[in-house]
């Protein structure tokens, strides 16, 4: 008579959740023609030209900036929502409040990120010193979502 484990329904539906997690990604930022300013122009190209700079603009990487000074709340968060799954939340909900959390993440680093400031010409168009606000459409416009890996 050999001891075979079986796996408690608790567990079946752990490891289903597991294999959701492998299938599944959240994606975080911009997503190309999900919004634009006034002119048309689309957000996650304006998001694009601010984070990497251009010829004529300095980089103000808000988003890596948003992960590389927030590691260790980062990994927290991760490992609470590994405790949840354990606890039998779903794949779906996980990576769900992960896309929230690291879109907050960049939101805040919109608003409070130190960066190099505007050029004059910009200043006086815009009327303002702060770099990357303007009409607050590209802060609003971080989002995320949820697909199968290797989709978009």
């Amino acid at each position: 008579m050999g001891g075979h484990d079986r796996l408690t329904p608790e567990g079946r539906r752990f490891f289903a959740q597991i294999e959701q997690l492998k299938k599944l990604q959240v994606q975080v930022g911009f997503q190309a023609g999900a919004a634009a300013d006034e002119d048309g122009v689309d957000i996650a190209n304006i998001a694009m030209w601010n984070e990497l700079g251009t010829s004529r603009a300095p980089a103000r990487p808000f988003m890596r900036k948003s992960v590389d000074e927030n590691t260790d709340k980062i990994k927290a968060m991760c490992t609470r929502q590994l405790k949840r799954l354990a606890q039998g939340a779903d794949a779906q909900d996980i990576l769900e409040k992960i896309g929230v959390f690291q879109k907050g993440l960049i939101q805040r680093k919109i608003v409070d990120g130190t960066f190099e400031p505007n050029a004059a010409s910009t200043i006086r168009k815009k009327g303002s010193s702060r770099p990357l606000i303007d009409t607050g459409r590209m802060r609003q416009s971080v989002n995320y979502i949820i697909r199968r890996k290797g989709e978009g």
